[in-house]
């Protein structure tokens, strides 16, 4: 039965919580944890009204805080690997970009990490991918923290915005125009409850400059004035985490030089007394996605895990970071996840090798597989490459399907979404036991507190908070970026 009116929505929560403007008081936690939470996480994506959609979207909110699942920060846990209190090659922390049936995604990862005992996983978003999956921030936050509470996590949960990226022409034509854009998507992102961001304007890096610095110089002065930004807008008793990147994933490695530029400029242009970025994603060999071959097959990837070894001790021996970030990487043979922890490696973000077990893993309607594939061939023709195949183009192009068919995705039958569950469990298992992360769930409670963030009730639940206003109307391009 579907939500239509604010009484409907009330209905649903008798004797199972009481809304106030206080937050949400639950009494039955079982009850809210079961298929309550599914109905409700569907309208706050898909509810025709707005008002309504904001409404389940702060119930959600509201009884992950008071479940012990809000949002928070890593950034304390980071600052503990940079201080040493945290061996630096314990564990490499994975954020997933959810892009495609949000919910069976993310409900299958807490289900893996619950399994291990593992907590230190952070769920992101790229701003190219809030654009052709559909997914605006204050949607995805609902989502993510909706299948922790039906998973019955009781642990932090990381919401990062991923690849905050600058775009090189529209900079290029107007600074303050691109800049703005920037800050207006932060805002979003922190309003909606995102208390990690990942700043990119790697983009910016001028390699016709004389001197490394000054290569560095725009993308360290602009990573500076984003962080301010962050500082500002932080929730009282939050330290966002942040992070910076020095070199455009799918170009040139990164090297020292090139990272003590760019963190000795923005320490700089950041000023004393702010709390500076915590990582810094580098380059070292992969693209994002993969590199499709003619017959449609990956090609293989030699990534320099000696540039992340060495990258990451600069980070954290001399700046006080948690170490350095890997792009990329999903679409690796499973065998290859356990070097990023024995080098050190911060964080790792991994998105295109979930998409590829929904598109190739068997679990997909053959119908709705070649309707979204056939909407590629007709809505983005313009991207194929001379020379290309089918394969290759179709490969590139159908994350961009995602989006027009993500209510189908929503709705799959059952068996399909059982398959399609069970391989990403499997697959999410795997990534978390290389990657290191099983028992981590005691050391990110010792490292990371519990903040309590309220938000405004809002009006179709009896208060006077408007509906959410976004930067939904923003166009944001295609930049190939997460991962």
């Amino acid at each position: 039965m579907s939500i239509a009116t604010d009484t409907d929505l009330r209905t649903r929560l008798d004797g199972i919580a009481t809304v106030s403007p206080a937050g949400l008081e639950v009494h039955d936690e079982t009850a809210l944890r079961g298929p309550l939470i599914d109905e409700l996480v569907f309208e706050a994506v898909f509810n025709a009204d707005a008002g309504l959609r904001d409404a389940a979207r702060w119930i959600v909110w509201s009884a992950s805080q008071a479940l012990g699942c809000g949002s928070a920060s890593i950034n304390d846990l980071y600052r503990s690997r940079g201080r040493g209190e945290v061996p630096p090659t314990a564990f490499t922390v994975p954020a997933i970009n959810v892009r495609a049936a949000t919910y069976l995604t993310a409900r299958q990862a807490f289900a893996a990490a619950i399994e291990r005992d593992a907590a230190a996983v952070i769920f992101e978003i790229a701003k190219s991918e809030m654009a052709y999956t559909d997914q605006r921030p204050a949607e995805y936050t609902a989502v993510i923290l909706a299948a922790a509470l039906r998973e019955g996590w009781r642990t932090p949960v990381f919401l990062q915005g991923d690849h905050f990226q600058f775009n090189a022409t529209k900079w290029a034509a107007d600074p303050e125009a691109e800049m703005e854009g920037l800050r207006d998507l932060t805002r979003e992102a922190i309003g909606a409850g995102f208390l990690n961001i990942d700043i990119d304007s790697s983009t910016l890096v001028d390699l016709s400059q004389p001197t490394v610095p000054e290569q560095q110089r725009v993308n360290a002065e602009n990573s500076a004035e984003l962080t301010r930004l962050v500082r500002e807008l932080q929730p009282e008793g939050v330290v966002i985490s942040v992070g910076g990147e020095i070199g455009e994933v799918g170009k040139s490695n990164s090297t020292e030089e090139e990272l003590r530029a760019y963190l000795d400029g923005y320490l700089a242009a950041l000023g004393d007394g702010v709390e500076p970025i915590s990582k810094v994603s580098v380059q070292t060999g992969t693209s994002h996605g993969g590199v499709p071959m003619a017959d449609g097959r990956i090609a293989e990837v030699s990534i320099d895990f000696d540039t992340l070894r060495r990258l990451s001790s600069v980070a954290r021996d001399e700046y006080g970071m948690a170490g350095c970030v890997q792009h990329g990487a999903s679409t690796l043979p499973e065998d290859a996840f356990n070097n990023f922890p024995d080098n050190g490696t911060a964080e790792i973000h991994l998105a295109t090798g979930f998409q590829n077990i929904l598109y190739d893993g068997g679990g997909l309607p053959d119908d709705l597989r070649a309707e979204m594939m056939e909407w590629c061939r007709d809505q983005a023709e313009d991207e194929r490459k001379p020379g290309e195949t089918d394969e290759q183009f179709l490969y590139k192009t159908r994350k961009k399907a995602i989006g027009p068919f993500k209510r189908r995705l929503w709705t799959l039958p059952p068996e399909s979404a059982d398959t399609i569950g069970a391989k990403l469990r499997t697959k999410f298992g795997l990534l978390f036991d290389e990657l290191g992360i099983r028992e981590t769930r005691e050391l990110v409670e010792r490292h990371v507190s519990r903040v309590p963030v309220a938000r405004p009730l809002p009006a179709a639940l009896g208060g006077g908070a408007a509906r959410t206003v976004t930067a939904g109307a923003a166009v944001f391009e295609d930049d190939g970026s997460g991962e």
